[in-house]
């Protein structure tokens, strides 16, 4: 009898809960949001949050509050979601390194793809394959040739395995040489390659764009699958000739696992809405970004490539993390 009303008291606590969730759904947001970002302040990243979030308030109509969590590579971050409750209030933001790398290099206490609900996919930032002038490559075949003849000076900039991976993948696709060097950051990175310590890099947009109107660096190619309208005589990989190597800093929205399906979709349409808007697209201009704005489910699909194309190229590579 007491197993029973033990039972029975669990199963209406859990209905009554259900009942709240679907009213608060219907309501949402009734409270203000949270978006929870893997970095600290200042950044590119945590610019384009704070622009997400301005954009969001006013769809919303409640305050959309920014929480800068760092460290671990964004996996504190991302557990901090993960273990929120699933009523769309707080929110996961970051990039494939914190979102899908993080669980192909080590062990994580979550499942990107159970423990987290897709929201939409935002702007994209790709990386522009760029060398220095002193390396006498005019396109990307010459220098896939120049590395191979000189393996001794085929080397790249890195300061996080975000970078590193899309070169590991270029080097299993082509069979040139080349040696990553760690840097503390992409300003150090570009640093590097224009005092000529470094060959050649995938570098971020913001910080590489400036460069090229000034002829201190050369670009050979844009790491996405379609050309950069900030660089818009720069060929992609797969048009100079190394088709499936992509790279990037595309950045996502997701909510805990569980949210419900008419609180997804009020985020979804709250930033889809905002990537459209003249405002955003020239604020993304500014950052050498480019506006996305995926449907959830687009976004769903996106999150399991990623994790199938980057778990597989860190087996194949068999290259090991500093954690």
């Amino acid at each position: 009898m007491k197993h029973r009303i033990a039972g029975q008291l669990a199963l209406t606590a859990a209905l009554l809960a259900l009942a709240v969730m679907a009213a608060e759904a219907q309501s949402f947001p009734s409270r203000p949001v949270t978006i929870v970002v893997p970095y600290g302040p200042g950044g590119p990243a945590d610019i384009m949050a704070r622009i997400l979030a301005e954009r969001m308030r006013a769809s919303l109509g409640q305050p959309v509050i920014i929480e800068n969590v760092a460290g671990a590579a964004g996996t504190i971050a991302v557990s901090r979601v993960v273990r929120a409750l699933p009523d769309g209030l707080t929110l996961s933001y970051g990039n494939w390194g914190t979102h899908v790398l993080n669980g192909a290099i080590q062990k994580v206490s979550y499942d990107v793809l159970t423990d987290l609900e897709p929201v939409a996919l935002l702007p994209d930032n790709p990386y522009i394959a760029v060398t220095n002038p002193a390396v006498p490559a005019q396109n990307f075949q010459e220098l896939m040739a120049w590395l191979k003849a000189n393996p001794d000076k085929a080397n790249y900039p890195t300061p996080s395995p975000v970078f590193t991976l899309p070169i590991e993948h270029f080097k299993i696709k082509t069979g040139a040489p080349a040696t990553a060097i760690s840097y503390r950051s992409s300003n150090e990175s570009i640093t590097s390659l224009l005092g000529g310590q470094t060959a050649f890099g995938f570098v971020e947009t913001p910080v590489s764009v400036p460069q090229l109107g000034s002829g201190n660096l050369r670009a050979l190619a844009v790491t996405s699958t379609s050309r950069n309208p900030e660089v818009p005589n720069v060929p992609t990989l797969a048009e100079a000739g190394v088709p499936d190597v992509v790279g990037g800093t595309y950045l996502a929205m997701m909510a805990p696992a569980s949210t419900p399906a008419p609180i997804i979709k009020k985020l979804e349409t709250a930033c889809r809405e905002m990537v459209v808007t003249d405002d955003f697209k020239a604020r993304m201009k500014n950052l050498a970004a480019t506006p996305i704005g995926s449907t959830a489910d687009e976004l769903t699909a996106h999150m399991r490539d990623e994790v199938r194309r980057w778990s597989a190229v860190v087996k194949e590579a068999n290259i090991k993390f500093e954690q």
